[in-house]
């Protein structure tokens, strides 16, 4: 019966009218076409509920919203809703581990062990933290089995970090670890905070706050859950339909339950769904690298300041080198063996490459994608913090149309800088 009622939503949803008066929001001067695409989106590029911001030089010239939250109920997308970002929540948490790195308290090159002696079983005693923050650990599926009721107890899930074997050399190759990053990086900070405190809490108290950002990883009792987004997601199946949209290997390997891509994204296998990121049960949990959740603007703020120099959230020049520095690829090549393309990441984020080109030109820009359309990132060389999140998922990995058209219209037509339309090469 949930699989049909999940199937009806998405066919409903695909067919909503949004009318005009429903978007929202406001602009600089000079920054309208972002405005203009952003309305586009509802109008030509089936968007249901949506909210997109823009900081430059740590200014907010860009806040738009509009569409609607629910779209089963035509409840509104409000300016102060929240919404679930997915994998756009995982550059979040690496700015938790930045401001570690700025404390003193966690040095990127040292090895995980120094902090965690138990992550030392199974050969990974020489991994160091650059490299499981760049999905070259080979960490992406954890064989333990578990629960959402272990999820909520983070000793239980240490345990089965600790246990696991690697599934390559570290160092040798990579491949995306969709849910277990988050869990690495919230063990990390546990280490390694003097009040070990959770990754969640660790955010809300040490940059949420300082910030004036509402953004949850776990989202507590206290948030009214009428102002968050129902997420209109998709049946795995339904990948098989778009798979000139999302890589045939990716598509192929989700639905094999036995491949490391399966894997990754399933356990437990409730978090492989997009729909199901609705459940309290799961918003609840503190899953660092796939179910932040919170306003489009705390995204924004929070890159922004990381794209100005870090003041608020006390980020030392050492640190921000190290974020906008080219990534130190894996020695056997860029082939992602989660995702089945290439890809590039560092110190927990993506960095830009021919065939996801954004920022400006010369490639400082550091953010993550997350599925459905969301994005995040940070552009030091223009002083942009971007954020665009949504309710209605696509099917793209990353450049999804609707925020592909948002960024271009900001990077191209309002700053002058390079296309962020990929390399066809």
């Amino acid at each position: 019966m949930v699989g049909r009622t999940r199937a009806w939503e998405a066919t409903m949803v695909f067919k909503v009218d949004v009318p005009p008066e429903l978007v929202q929001g406001d602009v600089d001067e000079g920054y309208g076409p972002v405005a203009d695409a952003f309305r586009r989106n509802f109008a030509e590029r089936g968007e249901v509920g949506a909210a997109c911001c823009v900081f430059r030089d740590g200014r907010k010239v860009v806040d738009l919203w509009g569409g609607y939250r629910d779209g089963r109920s035509r409840a509104p997308w409000r300016e102060d809703t929240l919404v679930t970002v997915f994998s756009t929540t995982k550059g979040v948490s690496g700015l938790a581990v930045a401001v570690a790195n700025a404390r003193g308290l966690l040095d990127y090159d040292a090895t995980v062990s120094t902090y965690w002696p138990e992550f030392a079983a199974e050969g990974k005693a020489s991994m160091t933290v650059r490299q499981l923050l760049s999905h070259q650990g080979g960490l992406a599926a954890i064989d333990r089995p578990l629960s959402v009721t272990d999820l909520a107890d983070l000793d239980v899930v240490a345990a089965a970090l600790a246990a696991q074997r690697p599934a390559w050399e570290p160092g040798t190759r990579h491949g995306y670890h969709a849910i277990s990053l988050g869990w690495y990086e919230g063990e990390l900070i546990r280490r390694v905070d003097p009040a070990g405190r959770s990754l969640g809490r660790f955010f809300a108290e040490e940059i949420a706050a300082p910030l004036g950002a509402e953004f949850h990883i776990g989202v507590p009792d206290s948030v009214d859950p009428d102002r968050i987004a129902h997420v209109h997601g998709f049946r795995p199946a339904e990948m098989l339909l778009h798979m000139g949209t999302m890589p045939r290997g990716f598509v192929l390997g989700f639905l094999n339950p036995r491949s490391v891509t399966a894997r990754s994204f399933a356990n437990p296998k409730v978090l492989s769904e997009t729909g199901n990121y609705n459940l309290p049960e799961v918003r609840r949990l503190e899953l660092p690298a796939a179910n932040g959740t919170g306003e489009v603007r705390a995204i924004a703020r929070a890159y922004a300041d990381a794209a100005t120099g870090g003041a608020v959230l006390g980020l030392t020049p050492a640190t921000l080198d190290a974020l906008v520095r080219p990534a130190e690829p894996p020695s056997g090549g860029l082939h992602d063996v989660v995702l089945r393309v290439d890809s590039i990441f560092s110190l927990g984020y993506v960095k830009p490459f021919p065939r996801f080109r954004f920022g400006a030109a010369g490639n400082q820009a550091f953010g993550t994608p997350g599925a459905g359309g969301s994005f995040g990132f940070a552009d030091p060389e223009t002083g942009i913090g971007f954020a665009y999140a949504m309710n209605r998922a696509g099917f793209h990995l990353w450049d999804d149309p609707r925020e592909l058209a948002l960024r271009e219209a900001l990077y191209r037509t309002v700053l002058g800088e390079r296309t962020q339309h990929p390399d066809p090469r």
